[in-house]
């Protein structure tokens, strides 16, 4: 099974739990335009294309890009290109998201200021991403483990390293969620295709007890 196989297997598996989050963090009209930032193999874009009227996804791995295009609704177009630098028309969103893809990026900083970028004055932008822990060495710990189970994550951020970001682009945070994700570990370390010497090692770093914090942010523009 590819790796995009893998991650449209999962999104699957969580697309109602999903589409019922985002009911209660999303109030929508049903005419507006999205944007999914980072889409991976669709999440988001399809989680919310019953409800508007449009979505552009864009991701960078061809790969997922594909699959994304494969099981595309009608109304959501799938195009590959790089989050931190958006070829897009600014301020023509109403709605931008961005899930699960900051701690994968090299500079979060660009991909939240190219969400603030593409969304109207007083449109919407969700961001979820996991959460590192406040203590320092709890967060090394964390983000030692995560690097070792998947090599493309670069720095999983905390709760006030987001809120930074946010207050830099002049978003106003509207209603948040934090969520605790219990994790089956060899699950998690089968979804990323970690295998071998690297499985092990990361399975020696996992933190005890170890579950995921997600946190959900939902933000004007």
């Amino acid at each position: 099974m590819t790796r995009a196989d893998r991650r449209a297997e999962v999104q699957a598996a969580r697309a109602e739990a999903l589409a019922s989050l985002l009911e209660e963090l999303l109030p929508l009209r049903g005419d507006e335009r999205a944007l999914d930032v980072g889409a991976g193999a669709g999440a988001f874009a399809f989680a919310v294309a019953p409800r508007v009227r449009e979505v552009v996804a864009v991701e960078r791995d061809e790969e997922l890009a594909a699959r994304a295009r494969r099981d595309a609704p009608q109304n959501v177009e799938v195009v590959v290109g790089d989050g931190e630098h958006l070829s897009l028309e600014p301020f023509s969103f109403d709605l931008c998201g961005c899930l699960r893809v900051l701690h994968h990026t090299h500079r979060p900083e660009l991909m939240v200021a190219e969400l603030a970028r593409m969304t109207r004055p007083g449109g919407t932008i969700l961001v979820a991403d996991q959460l590192a822990p406040v203590d320092p060495l709890a967060g090394f710990e964390l983000n030692r483990f995560e690097k070792a189970r998947d090599a493309s994550t670069t720095r999983v951020l905390s709760d006030g390293d987001l809120r930074a970001l946010f207050d830099a682009n002049s978003l106003v945070l509207r209603r948040e969620r934090i969520v605790h994700e219990s994790r089956d570990l060899e699950s998690y370390l089968d979804l990323a295709g970690c295998e071998g010497f690297e499985r092990e090692r990361a399975r020696s770093l996992a933190p005890t007890g170890y579950e995921a914090v997600v946190g959900w942010y939902v933000l004007g523009r």
